[in-house]
């Protein structure tokens, strides 16, 4: 279960309220209009944003003070966070030791990911080299490698057309359940939340809200998300 408890995010005029629980195993949208604090709640979860006060708890556990890379978090960004100088399989290989000393059955672990992905003879290239939906799925497969129990997608898959990004997300799914993870993810479109998430957490006029069901956020939703969707 991931608890954010009494949590404040607070920066000049910027501030965010958010007093929550997420179920484990539980696919969640972040929905709510430009600005609001979306991709911050995600970056104070992963460790990236320190809170003015408040806690992350995860399973009981207090990871309020916990460095980033300690925490049962994976992130996705929308930039892919790809090094242009390592190949397909090194930017993978960091999923499993940050230093790529990578051991035999860490390559194979590298392989099996790509092959998962849709990446199987990529291995040697370099991220420039590959399309959008192609860098989509490295990133992808480190965060499969990482294996851990919670996941955090910040519109990775916005600047992929329609096709593709309805696949991704199938993809994404398909994973998390396999591993019974937790899945946080910021989207702009409806479309995505009711494809990819039973549930929506609503971050509107100064706080994130506790998680209803997406369709019927959607079908009447409140004055503050209504605008942002144009209805």
């Amino acid at each position: 279960m991931l608890r954010l408890d009494r949590l404040i995010l607070s920066q000049d005029d910027f501030r965010l309220a958010a007093d929550l629980t997420i179920d484990a195993g539980t696919m969640v949208a972040i929905l709510g209009p430009s600005g609001a604090g979306k991709s911050t709640l995600l970056a104070a979860i992963a460790g990236f944003v320190t809170p003015a006060s408040g806690r992350v708890l995860w399973q009981g556990r207090d990871i309020t003070q916990a460095p980033p890379g300690a925490r049962p978090v994976s992130i996705l960004f929308q930039d892919q966070n790809l090094f242009p100088h390592l190949t397909v399989a090194e930017n993978v290989g960091l999923g499993i030791r940050p230093d790529l000393r990578l051991s035999a059955p860490d390559r194979a672990r590298v392989s099996a990911a790509l092959d998962r992905t849709g990446l199987s003879g990529h291995d040697d290239r370099l991220p420039a080299s590959l399309s959008g939906g192609q860098q989509s799925r490295v990133a992808l497969a480190r965060v499969l490698l990482r294996a851990r129990p919670v996941m955090l997608l910040d519109e990775p898959f916005a600047a992929l057309g329609p096709a593709l990004k309805a696949t991704m997300l199938d993809l994404v799914a398909e994973i998390a359940t396999e591993n019974a993870a937790t899945v946080l993810m910021v989207s702009h479109d409806p479309d995505d939340a009711l494809r990819f998430a039973p549930m929506t957490v609503l971050v509107a006029e100064g706080a994130a809200h506790p998680p209803v069901p997406t369709a019927q956020l959607l079908d009447n939703p409140p004055p503050a998300l209504a605008a942002y969707l144009g209805k």
